[in-house]
């Protein structure tokens, strides 16, 4: 798929799912709802999800794919390197990339965009894995980005 495919795909995303978030629901099944509608509609996402941080540990929210590693290790990987960075990343390769967590042998590129709560405040991030070598790039950072930016996250309730 080309840059300008591409992002026509995520405008598309971004219209289907500003509808679907408008309507009543909490923020966790909005949240399903945005990994369902990019893991099904993205043929190079191998693993769609969310982490967020609970107690200072980051665990697996709502996720699509191969079973997640339900608790990353404190600061290490590429997950945890977003959110101490507060920034997106893109890995073309996640074996180069120092601590890299292994969830899934068949992972070799990855992109994590940070989640912000309404005070800015980032509380999460979501993960997106691919079988492929330098599978994302500027317009998925950007069509990602702009996706969570849909989302008015007051908190979420991560206890039993």
């Amino acid at each position: 798929m080309n840059t300008k495919q591409k992002a026509g795909r995520y405008q598309r995303m971004h219209d289907q799912l500003k509808g679907l978030l408008e309507k009543p629901g909490n923020t966790l099944s909005k949240l399903a709802t945005i990994v369902a509608v990019l893991h099904h509609k993205m043929d190079y996402f191998f693993w769609t999800g969310f982490y967020f941080l609970d107690d200072g540990e980051l665990i697996a929210g709502p996720y699509q794919g191969p079973v997640a590693c339900q608790l990353l290790a404190k600061d290490t990987g590429v997950c945890w390197a977003s959110f101490n960075q507060q920034k997106s990343l893109v890995v073309p390769n996640v074996h180069e990339f120092p601590g890299h967590i292994a969830c899934d042998s068949r992972s070799n590129s990855e992109i994590v965009v940070p989640l912000r709560n309404n005070e800015g405040k980032i509380i999460g991030v979501l993960d997106v894995d691919s079988k492929e070598l330098n599978s994302f790039d500027e317009t998925d950072l950007q069509g990602l980005e702009k996706i969570l930016s849909l989302v008015s996250i007051h908190e979420i309730s991560l206890k039993n």
